[in-house]
């Protein structure tokens, strides 16, 4: 008998698989952020990106993805066309493992609910 667990894998290694085929090499989970982020804002991947930005651009995906269960508000966009949220109920407390599941799940929403 399969369960979750097994049935989650096999989605996160469909996902990752289709990434692969995309972008020509396996995508790590801070790399899909990152493309999560690029998505959310509209910038273009072969724009000059510094290292801030890269960081503001994964932090908008962990908003974005967080936002459906409830952690985040979004507020609404700057005049640079840049998501903005207001953290509303605090994340839950786990250790490292379970924070990466935890994303990934919402990871895995995330393409679902875009039809990816």
């Amino acid at each position: 008998m399969a369960s979750i667990a097994d049935d989650f894998q096999a989605r996160w290694w469909e996902l990752e698989k289709k990434l692969m085929d995309r972008f020509g090499k396996k995508p790590d989970v801070e790399a899909i952020l990152f493309l999560i982020g690029l998505q959310e804002t509209g910038i273009a991947p072969d724009k000059k990106i510094s290292k801030e930005q890269k960081q503001d651009l994964m932090h908008v995906a962990v908003c974005t993805l967080l936002a459906p269960s409830g952690f985040y508000l979004f507020e609404g966009k700057d005049e640079e066309g840049w998501p903005h949220f207001k953290q509303v109920k605090n994340l839950p407390t786990s250790n490292l493992l379970e924070q990466e599941a935890f994303l990934k799940d919402h990871i895995l929403l995330y393409f679902d609910n875009n039809q990816f």
